[in-house]
């Protein structure tokens, strides 16, 4: 398991606006939903205005940053602040 965190720090992000009336809105969440879908995102949301987290299963950093790099709104809406192993020891989801 990874945690991402990301910004809405990209140069495309209007801070006067909420998420879902941001620029390529459907296409990042069609983007995220398929993810969700794949069962490469385990858990994610807004922590605020500016940052989001995201619980990934994955095998490695790279293919963490290889799959995002499919969203639309990396690097003009988002940036990838840190992608981080994490370790679960408690999850409630599973048996």
């Amino acid at each position: 398991m990874y945690l991402v965190r990301e910004l809405h720090a990209g140069p495309a992000w209007d801070h006067s606006r909420p998420m879902d009336e941001q620029s390529l809105w459907g296409e990042h969440a069609r983007f995220m939903d398929e993810l969700v879908d794949s069962g490469f995102i385990v858990l994610g949301g807004p922590l605020d205005a500016d940052r989001v987290l995201l619980a990934v299963e994955a095998d490695s950093e790279a293919a963490v940053r290889a799959t995002l790099a499919g969203d639309p709104w990396l690097g003009s809406h988002l940036v990838i602040d840190s992608v981080e192993e994490w370790t679960i020891r408690l999850d409630s989801r599973r048996p």
